[in-house]
């Protein structure tokens, strides 16, 4: 038995599978290199006594003028995004504390709820759910936990601003060597 075109029906069959072979390496060496580019377009490796990042690092493990970059865009987020479109008025129940910059757990909280924001508003990487998956997921249990009585603002009103009342003495860890 032969094919249309005289081809025995395995040798034509094996010649489909050669040519869809060839067209799934193709394929994939497309795919490749369009993650390639898009890599190299996304990712802004932050380098850090010879470290390389791959990632934004949490900005605990940063210091100097790396921790302050970091900060400085953090306070603009902060100041610019969140404080206005989410925050209402301070209050016994919901505090806020405006020199937030000056407690560091609300800073730790803060850039965390950033890097998340960062990455689940942005379609390419999470889709169109990123940003309620943020909301649920993220806002809301660091705005409990930033805002609540007992929270980094306890100390603070309107009137007056405490840090002191959270901090304990610096303990030493992996993170804080001592000179």
């Amino acid at each position: 038995m032969t094919d249309r075109d005289g081809t025995p029906p395995a040798a034509a069959l094996a010649e489909d599978v050669e040519d869809l072979k060839a067209r799934f390496a193709g394929l994939r060496a497309e795919v490749a290199a369009l993650r390639v580019e898009r890599d190299e377009q996304t990712d802004s490796p932050v380098e850090e006594e010879g470290t390389q990042w791959r990632y934004p690092p949490f900005i605990l493990l940063l210091d100097g003028e790396a921790r302050d970059d970091e900060l400085r865009l953090l306070a603009e987020w902060v100041e610019g995004v969140l404080v206005p479109g989410y925050l209402g008025e301070p209050s016994a129940d919901a505090r806020w504390c405006h020199l937030w910059i000056e407690h560091e757990d609300a800073v730790a909280h803060l850039h965390a709820l950033w890097l998340a924001w960062q990455e689940l508003t942005d379609p390419a990487t999470c889709g169109y759910t990123g940003p309620s998956v943020w909301h649920r997921d993220h806002y809301r249990p660091c705005m409990t936990e930033l805002r609540r009585p007992g929270g980094p603002f306890a100390g603070c009103t309107k009137g007056e601003h405490r840090t002191e009342h959270r901090l304990p003495g610096r303990v030493p860890s992996a993170w804080h060597l001592d000179d």
